[in-house]
Parts: structure tokens; C-alpha cells; sequence
């Protein structure tokens, strides 16, 4: 499947801002199922300075700098992505849960080492008595890990409300969990504070899925939004997605950005600047498949 992504972010200053300092993760990675023929970023006002890298976790990073005084400051990354179907290793993973975790601390190959950094708490996740109380039900003993983490996704679903207005980024996953509401980044992070809590890797996983309209409409431009849902370990086989706010298994319409230990190691856009003490903010998101375009 092939799609063209676009996202922009506007953001415009009650007052001038004279210099901004500001760092992107809006370019999609390569992933094993995923390519990334060609991806920019369109900056105004013109950057000073302009370098791109490749942060701890393998994600792409935008560094620049803007020295012209300004009242509107846009970026708008322009993307082509090619995915293939991610397979997922039902029939040889009937291995419970409890063997996997331990299997996790044992292991020495560099995959399951590099895994571990995402069973130890985070900045904005860390596991506690009152998420392994919500996961115990899910992780019962002896319970297949992947049918236990699929149960748990199905659970988020079900028993929370998605609410754009009652969370913000900083929002305690202690809020979220009495409250029973948020929106994808907070149930991507209960997932992963869940399983943190059992012992094993999850890490958080940012980027876009292709909304399709109801049969019969019209899509409507701008409809699509930034995702979040996240991943679990398994050893032999590496990561597997799972995306709670949708109760899907992703397969072909999930485009990866970045990844890391919770949103604050994949934070699209941020940076310190000078001046503009009030601001208003649009983002917007469009997704487009081209294989239906091209037809």
C-alpha cells in the first residue's frame, strides 16, 4: 500500500518572535514492513540552519534554527510511504506470558538487550500497583502473551471513552485510569504501563492511520489526525504492534513515524524561542492512499 502524508502545524504569536530554536520528528523511519521513497519539511520562515539525524531509537530528527523575526511559523512534512502487510506470529507464539518475561532478562542476543530499556519505567510512564491491577484480569497465569496483550487492547477499547477535551500531555496515567477516558496517546501509554507492569517490553509508537469514510461518502480532506498505539516485545520474532484506540492488530493502513519509551521521546515538534509569549495552534493531517488515485 502506498500513501502520501501531510501534516502541517501552524503556529501564530500575539507578538513577534525574534530567534526559534526547534526540533522535528515528522519524517517517517524505515521499519521492517514499511519504506520511506521520499519525505521533506517545508519551514517558513526560512530556516538559518537546517541538519538532520538519526536519534537513539533509529528515528529521524530535524534540526534548524529561525533568526527572522516572525509572527507565524509554519511546518508542513510531505511524505510517500510504502508499507507492506505486517504478519503477525499467531500460530508460533503460544508461549505464555510469565516464560516470555523471564525469557526477556535471559536472552543476550542485541534485539532482547536493546528490548529491555522499554520495560523499565519512563518519563511518562511507569508501572504500578494500580496498572498491574487493571492488567491482571488480561494476564492470567499461563496465558499466551499475545492473546493476553490482544485481550488487554480489546479491554482499553471497550471500557474507555475517547475524550479530545479531558486530557492534555502532561495528564497522569492515574487520571486517565480513574477517569476511564483520553485519546490515543493515554491509552497507548495505559497499554504500555500495563504491560511494564507485568515485566515486559512495550514501547510507543507515533504516526498516522488512514481514516476511511462510511461507504457510500466522500472523504473529507483534513479528516486523518496523528496516531499513537504501541508495541510488545517477543522474543524470535521482535515487535508487534497493537493499536488500542481502533482494537485492530495493525497491518497495512498504520504509517510509523518514530518510536521510544512514551511521547516524550518522539514529541513531533518542539523548541524554545524568544518572544511570542501567546500563541494560537492548528495542526492538520491529511493522508492520501495513491494506489487508489493511480487506478
Amino acid at each position: 500500500m502506498r500513501y502520501r502524508v501531510a501534516h502541517t502545524t501552524v503556529y501564530e504569536y500575539s507578538e513577534p518572535v525574534t530567534l526559534s530554536y526547534n526540533e522535528a520528528r515528522l519524517l517517517p523511519r524505515a521499519c521492517p514492513n514499511q519504506q520511506c521513497p521520499s519525505a521533506a519539511l517545508e519551514i517558513f520562515p526560512q530556516p538559518s540552519d537546517y541538519r538532520e539525524r538519526e536519534d537513539f531509537f533509529g528515528n529521524r530528527v530535524a534540526y534548524f534554527s529561525i533568526r527572522e523575526t516572525h509572527s507565524i511559523f509554519s511546518v508542513t512534512a510531505r511524505s510517500e510511504i510504502l508499507i507492506q502487510p505486517a504478519e503477525a506470529p499467531w500460530a508460533s507464539q503460544e508461549t505464555g506470558w510469565e516464560t516470555v518475561r523471564d525469557t526477556l532478562w535471559h536472552l543476550r542476543d542485541p534485539q532482547a538487550l536493546d528490548a529491555r530499556q522499554f520495560a523499565l519505567p519512563s518519563q511518562l510512564v511507569a508501572a504500578d500497583a494500580a496498572l498491574a491491577a487493571y492488567a491482571a484480569p488480561s494476564f492470567q497465569p499461563g496465558r499466551a502473551l499475545l492473546h493476553a496483550v490482544h485481550d488487554l487492547m480489546q479491554r482499553i477499547h471497550t471500557e474507555f471513552i475517547f475524550d479530545a477535551d479531558f486530557t492534555e500531555i502532561a495528564t497522569p496515567l492515574a487520571t486517565v485510569l480513574a477517569h476511564r477516558r483520553g485519546v490515543c496517546q493515554d491509552f497507548a501509554h495505559l497499554a504500555i504501563g500495563c504491560l511494564r507492569s507485568q515485566g515486559l517490553a512495550a514501547r510507543y509508537v507515533s504516526g498516522y492511520i488512514e481514516n476511511l469514510p462510511p461507504p457510500g461518502q466522500q472523504k473529507m480532506v483534513g479528516a486523518d489526525v496523528s496516531h499513537a498505539w504501541f508495541s510488545v516485545f517477543v522474543p524470535d520474532f521482535g515487535w508487534m504492534d497493537f493499536d488500542p484506540t481502533n482494537n485492530q492488530v495493525p497491518r497495512d493502513q498504520h504509517i510509523t513515524t518514530a518510536w521510544g519509551r512514551d511521547y516524550a521521546d518522539v514529541t513531533p515538534l518542539k523548541g524554545v524561542i524568544f518572544g511570542g509569549r501567546h500563541h494560537a495552534l492548528k495542526v492538520s493531517v491529511e493522508v492520501e492512499r495513491l494506489d487508489e488515485l493511480n487506478s
